[in-house]
C-alpha cells in the first residue's frame, strides 16, 4: 500500500431512509440544510480537506436506507474505509434497525475488528420529539466499543466533530496497515473493485443529473 493511498479516505453513511444522512453530508460539505426530504439512491461526494496538517482527499458515499438488491447494497458497503451509522433520535424504529445495518457492514467488511465506525444520533435539535435517550444510545455504542455522537444537520451541532473524528480514525487505521501490511491484510472480498467503483460513480452521476432536472422542472413549472 502506498503513502498516497493513505491520503485517500473513503467514508460511507448507512441507516434507514429519512434519518438525515444526506442532510448531514450537505451540511458538512456545503454548510447547507435541505428541509424537504427526497429519498436518496446513492450519491458520492469528493473534496480535499486538511487533516493533522496534511491535505487528504475524502470520498463520501451517501447510501439509500433500503437498497433494492443485496448485491447493490454490499457494493456500496465495500466502498467504505469507515462508516457513520446514522439513526433518528425521534424515531425508535430507525434506532432498532441500526443493528441490522451494522451487521451488514461487518459481514461485507469481513468482521474487521479495526474498522472505524461511529454511531450517530441525528436530529438532536428536535428535543420535544426525542424518543431515544443519550444513555440508551451511548450504552449500545459502548457495547459495540465505538464512539457515540449526537448531531443536528439543521443547526450543524457536532456535524464537523462527527466527520472529523471518523476521518481521523480512518487515516490512523490506514497508516497502521501501511506500516504493518502482513499483520493487517484486508480481505479482497471486502474491497471495491475498480469496476464496482466506476459503476457507483456513474450511477451517482446519473441520479444527480436526474435530480437536477426534476428540480429545474419544478422551478420552471415544466410538465
Amino acid at each position: 500500500m502506498t503513502a498516497q493511498m493513505a491520503s485517500f479516505l473513503k467514508l460511507t453513511l448507512v441507516g434507514d431512509g429519512g434519518v438525515g444522512k444526506s442532510c448531514l453530508i450537505l451540511q458538512y460539505m456545503y454548510h447547507d440544510f435541505v428541509e424537504e426530504y427526497e429519498p436518496t439512491k446513492a450519491d458520492a461526494y469528493r473534496r480535499t480537506i486538511t487533516l493533522q496538517g496534511e491535505d487528504v482527499q475524502i470520498d463520501i458515499l451517501d447510501t439509500a436506507g433500503q437498497e433494492d438488491y443485496p448485491a447493490v447494497r454490499d457494493g456500496y458497503l465495500k466502498h467504505g474505509d469507515g462508516f457513520l451509522l446514522v439513526f433518528d433520535l425521534t424515531n425508535r424504529e430507525t434506532f432498532e434497525s441500526i443493528r441490522n445495518h451494522r451487521e451488514n457492514v461487518l459481514r461485507v467488511k469481513a468482521d474487521d475488528a479495526n474498522l472505524p465506525i461511529i454511531l450517530i444520533g441525528n436530529k438532536s435539535d428536535l428535543r420535544q420529539n426525542r424518543l431515544i435517550s443519550f444513555e440508551e444510545a451511548n450504552s449500545l455504542a459502548t457495547q459495540w466499543n465505538i464512539p457515540y455522537i449526537e448531531t443536528s444537520a439543521k443547526t450543524r451541532e457536532n456535524v464537523d466533530r462527527a466527520f472529523s473524528e471518523i476521518f481521523l480514525k480512518i487515516k490512523e487505521i490506514k497508516q497502521i496497515r501501511r506500516q504493518n501490511p502482513q499483520q493487517y491484510q484486508v480481505p479482497a472480498s471486502s474491497v471495491m473493485t475498480p469496476e464496482e467503483e466506476k459503476a457507483v460513480r456513474e450511477d451517482s452521476l446519473r441520479k444527480r443529473i436526474k435530480k437536477f432536472y426534476q428540480n429545474f422542472k419544478k422551478k420552471c413549472k415544466i410538465s
